[in-house]
């Protein structure tokens, strides 16, 4: 009995470790079982009526029976999709120490830390996580000497302990680029710093993860279906240009060419990933919201897009990486695009940086997602770089999405919550996501080229927040940048820039071919002055004149 006595407490403690153990199997089971949500498909009715901006539809029942017209009711199932959203800093706050970092809890496991020593151990789990989260296990990226042959660049990796999974030229960069994955224990900063030394080897750096900026739509009250054309003013910039001939480039997840709302519009496809993954439901809806023409409207319908897979199906919803992303850019570049939509999101990455400088002085105006990451998230990347327009997005309220992303570098924002989209295999979605608002502005600025061809990247930008709807506070602010993006406002400030370029143009000749003693004759514009990019955005309240036709 003594013994026994003695023996309890180490029993009982046995017990509640098992306990313990048990408890956690269970709450791990539960809370993987989240990511395996069958998402519903989505079909519409064969006949849908037309739908009329002017028009602002009920629903019935938040999430099943909506009336998209008087008397018409449909089933539209909200489409549920896991939540795309790019790893947030704790630190975000800390002057310097997020910049190019994701966002993590301090704790790494959601703890406190208690006392010096675990506190330092938790930030450097949490910088371990975010940096995992943020680039491909075991895999680098680095720029080789362009005069080695593939037996010598499989050689070069062979002796830094690392396979050459693949390398090529990329004449957007000029530069040999090679993605080299690590075959042994090492970490990536002891490979990086050894590769780094090699005479061979000009750079190096991480794998980085992109991630597509999709997001969970919410119920909402009132039909979300087509709002975006009243609140881009997209019918009246349709009498003025419809984005013909302007080819669009889309890198993103699998498009589904065939789908009716695409019919004719993917002019050409490139997969950089390869493997031949077919449509995905973020690339078929992206390129929806910019060339879209049957049942809905997009809003540039006329433009042409250049598909090119770079996102493949992964646990998260789709990813890519730098070297993928950067054959995309390169494949963009070379193939005609007066656009490149980029509705992803990701670290600062010194390569795909590169890139775009290259790409801008190509002439190519770039836009992309500001990012799902909400208010504490550090700038997301391609959108915080200069050369890029980073969109937000707004509701049919005009309220900011509580995921937007925030902060300076933001450009415009542009309707992206529980958008009405194309889907693969000829169905339909409802989605929501700063992916989509940057869409809408992809094709807004395909509208301004088809008539101004000779805009510059910066003078688009620069007409698009000047001619922005102003939202939250007064003049420019971090969460709407300039304001709503309209469409109508910004294809006439297009027209009026040619105009004034053709008239100095004009003025120009007749200067040159004037006789001595005689004064040049005067050009006039033939029609009258439209408000310029160098005027001043339009307050509230205050009216755009009307472009003449």
């Amino acid at each position: 009995m003594a013994h026994d006595r003695a023996n309890r407490p180490a029993r009982l403690r046995l017990a509640a470790c098992v306990s313990a153990l048990l408890v956690g199997c269970l709450a791990t089971s539960a809370v993987n079982a989240q990511g395996y949500i069958r998402s519903p498909n989505l079909n519409i009715a064969p006949r849908i009526p037309t739908i009329n901006p002017s028009v602002g539809p009920r629903v019935n029942v938040i999430g099943t029976t909506r009336t998209i017209a008087p008397g018409v009711a449909r089933v539209l199932p909200y489409a549920h999709y896991s939540p795309n959203l790019y790893p947030v800093c704790g630190s975000a706050y800390r002057d310097g120490e997020c910049l190019d970092q994701s966002v993590a809890t301090a704790g790494g496991d959601g703890s406190r830390p208690t006392g010096r020593k675990r506190a330092g151990r938790g930030r450097r789990d949490a910088a371990r996580t975010a940096l995992t989260s943020r680039t491909v296990a075991g895999e680098l990226v680095a720029e080789i000497d362009g005069a080695l042959s593939d037996t010598q660049a499989d050689e070069l990796a062979r002796r830094h302990g690392m396979a050459r999974i693949a390398s090529q030229n990329f004449p957007l960069i000029d530069a040999t680029i090679g993605l080299f994955g690590i075959t042994d224990r090492r970490s990536v900063e002891t490979v990086s710093r050894e590769l780094a030394a090699d005479a061979s080897v000009r750079a190096v750096q991480p794998n980085f993860r992109y991630l597509l900026q999709e997001q969970r739509p919410a119920a909402t009250e009132g039909d979300p279906a087509q709002y975006a054309i009243a609140k881009l003013r997209l019918a009246d910039a349709h009498t003025l240009s419809h984005g013909a001939n302007v080819t669009v480039a889309v890198i993103d997840s699998g498009i589904d060419a065939r789908h009716p709302e695409l019919a004719n519009s993917v002019v050409d496809s490139f997969d950089a990933r390869g493997g031949g993954e077919g449509p995905h439901v973020h690339g078929t809806g992206v390129a929806g919201a910019i060339v879209a023409h049957a049942r809905l409207m997009g809003s540039a319908p006329a433009a042409r897009i250049l598909a090119i897979r770079a996102f493949g199906r992964a646990s998260n919803g789709a990813e890519s990486n730098s070297f993928v992303i950067l054959r995309a850019l390169d494949y963009a570049a070379a193939h005609g695009a007066r656009v490149v939509n980029m509705s992803f999101a990701g670290a600062r990455d010194p390569l795909i940086e590169r890139s775009i400088a290259a790409v801008d002085a190509k002439g190519i105006v770039m836009v992309a997602a500001a990012g799902n990451a909400g208010a504490k998230s550090p700038p997301l990347y391609p959108a915080a770089n200069p050369d890029v327009i980073a969109v937000g997005a707004t509701d049919a309220q005009d309220k900011l999405f509580s995921a937007s992303n925030r902060g300076g570098y933001i450009a415009l924002v542009a309707p992206g919550v529980d958008i009405f989209l194309p889907a693969p295999d000829g169905k339909y979605q409802m989605t929501s996501g700063t992916s989509f608002s940057a869409a809408y502005v992809s094709g807004l600025a395909a509208l301004m080229l088809e008539r101004n061809p000779a805009l510059k990247p910066q003078e688009l930008r620069a007409a698009l927040m000047k001619t922005a709807r102003d939202l939250g506070s007064p003049g420019r602010d971090d969460l709407f940048g300039a304001g709503e993006a309209d469409a109508y406002a910004a294809v006439q400030a297009a027209i009026a820039a040619a105009v004034s370029s053709l008239a100095a143009s004009e003025s120009g000749k007749a200067g040159e071919i004037a006789p001595e003693g005689e004064e040049n004759p005067a050009v006039h514009a033939p029609n009258p002055p439209i408000p310029t990019m160098a005027s001043d955005k339009p307050g509230a309240g205050e009216a755009v004149q009307p472009a003449a036709r």
